[in-house]
């Protein structure tokens, strides 16, 4: 069931624009994702929630911010899968303006100010 719990998580456009973000940035709290990807929060909570159930993500709690990574412990095939998927998504042009709000946003957590 893991393999198309991920495939059913990566077929989302919202969960896939902050898998790249994840995987460029490396962790990023939900106030830069809501920032990057222009969305409310209640969404994008929603969406890494569903990320970490499926475990392709990790979660921590830092004062007032929760912070996502990618999983460092998944299996290589999941592994592979997701970094095919945002070879297949490189090209987007949503991705771009994602980087540029998440680069442009002020008052980042300290954390992650120097991702």
């Amino acid at each position: 069931m893991k393999q198309i719990e991920t495939f059913q998580m990566l077929a989302d456009e919202t969960r896939l624009r902050a898998l790249a973000l994840m995987q460029a940035h490396g962790e990023l709290c939900v106030c830069e994702l809501v920032a990057a990807l222009d969305l409310p929060q209640p969404k994008i909570s929603r969406h890494m929630t569903a990320l970490r159930n499926t475990e392709l993500l990790t979660a921590r709690r830092d004062a007032q911010w929760v912070f996502y990574r990618l999983n460092p412990d998944l299996p290589d095939w999941q592994k592979q899968v997701i970094n095919a998927a945002m070879i297949g998504i490189q090209t987007e042009p949503v991705l771009k303006q994602d980087a540029t709000r998440l680069k442009n946003m002020d008052n980042r957590p300290a954390r992650c100010a120097a991702s």
